[in-house]
């Protein structure tokens, strides 16, 4: 088992009983049962691994205390994470669910123990040791068995009315399918960027302001010696008639930094998402279009925070553009709660393959033609309301992606878990 590096112990004198009232009083802690089938058929024959197919069974503990009483509140929270193989082989292996060994077969397990030390003054509060935000530029990604976690410490403070302040350092980050905490690194974009060059770690700094039925955001991203990041955001919610309409915005820019050890980062991407929701269903859709010499730059594992993100593909290459289109149905409308179900279909073309590492993407030089790719998705998902089995719930993922700079892919997931509070 592996504990993540960095943590701050914090000495708190506790001279009496009320002192830890709330620390003790206020801690909850439940675990996650979490069983998981990746299936990725690549639809090609001829290829290294035509096919990535495993199924393992996860286990999630979290435990998070409150806060000392006084002036300066002090906490620690901690998660436990494991992973067992339950079916796996060295032609099939590689899904993200398990790590591999040297010899490219799965690993019968991994584990990770992750703890977080935390202080509060007034509304502002300081995490430092694991972490899984969700920010525009730090999204930790969780679409596998276990969770991705990383190392550092972040400040989050919302002491000021409507405006939520973010400030951060993260050094480190443990993969979904990994038990050990390594040096950050940027996503490759099928040969765009090094994945191999490796950062002393991040900084981070956000704003989100909320004005009425509006909210706007800047964030911005430091890795060191890779890439620099900008992030502007709007987003609204109104209602209108019975439903509601909505929106969002979200702009980003990226540029190398310092020594560009993944090489040249010049990438401009807007990714927009409007839609309509009344009763149980959702409708939504958008446009996206990426710009300058190279393809979008996030975070080696993370989720991209962009509208186009599918199962297979991101939909994020260089100069690619993008329409998208989602719609959601609720099941309670019908007198069927836990119920859920939604289909999304995204078009990408006008990729640059000037980058793209592929046989596929070198034919497409040599034709002078430019990459294009549809994925068809869909997600059904149960979750029982009461009784017995409260909190079980049964999610089937089908993914259908057709690319002409890389290998098509019919895909399916299903996951079965189950959550169970302690206290």
């Amino acid at each position: 088992m592996r504990i993540g590096h960095g943590v701050v112990l914090l000495g708190v004198g506790l001279s009496s009983g009320p002192v830890l009232a709330d620390f003790v009083g206020d801690t909850k802690a439940g675990l996650e049962v979490r069983n998981f089938y990746f299936s990725r058929d690549f639809r090609n024959d001829g290829a290294s691994q035509s096919k990535r197919e495993e199924w393992a069974q996860g286990f999630v503990l979290k435990v998070q205390s409150g806060f000392t009483e006084g002036t300066l509140g002090f906490g620690l929270d901690a998660m436990g994470l494991l992973g067992l193989k339950l079916d796996s082989s060295a032609d099939r292996a590689g899904t993200g669910l398990l790590p591999r060994n040297a010899d490219r077969r799965a690993a019968d397990d991994f584990s990770t123990f992750a703890p977080t030390a935390k202080v509060r003054l007034g509304n502002s509060e300081l995490r430092i040791g694991a972490l899984t935000p969700t920010l525009p530029l730090l999204a930790a990604n969780y679409s596998r068995l276990l969770p991705q976690v990383f190392n550092g410490g972040l400040l989050t403070s919302t002491d000021i009315d409507n405006l939520t302040l973010t400030l951060g350092r993260i050094k480190q980050v443990k993969y979904r399918d990994s038990s050990d905490f390594e040096d950050l690194a940027i996503s490759g974009m099928s040969g765009g960027y090094s994945s191999s060059a490796r950062s002393d770690g991040m900084d981070y700094a956000g704003a989100d302001y909320k004005l009425d039925a509006v909210t706007l955001s800047y964030h911005y991203a430091r890795l060191d010696d890779i890439y620099r990041r900008d992030y502007a955001g709007v987003q609204f919610s109104q209602p209108l008639g019975a439903g509601k309409v909505f929106g969002e915005v979200r702009y980003f820019v990226a540029r190398d930094e310092g020594r560009a050890l993944a090489g040249e980062v010049d990438n401009r991407t807007v990714s927009t998402n409007v839609g309509y929701r009344i009763g149980g269903h959702g409708f939504s859709g958008g446009y996206q279009k990426g710009s300058g010499d190279t393809a979008f730059a996030y975070l080696n594992g993370s989720d991209t925070y962009l509208f186009s993100e599918m199962l297979v593909s991101t939909f994020a290459l260089q100069n690619e553009r993008v329409w998208h289109l989602r719609y959601d149905y609720d099941f309670a409308a019908l007198g069927v709660p836990g119920l859920t179900f939604n289909l999304r279909y995204v078009k990408g073309d006008e990729v640059d393959p000037q980058h793209i590492r592929t046989s596929q993407g070198a034919a497409l030089r040599a034709a002078g033609d430019d990459g294009k790719e549809w994925e068809r998705a869909t997600d059904l998902t149960y979750t029982v309301q009461d009784g017995p089995l409260k909190n079980l719930s049964l999610r089937w993922r089908n993914a259908t992606n057709r690319s002409n700079y890389a290998d098509s892919a019919d895909e399916n997931r299903v996951i079965l878990s189950y959550q169970v509070k302690f206290f």
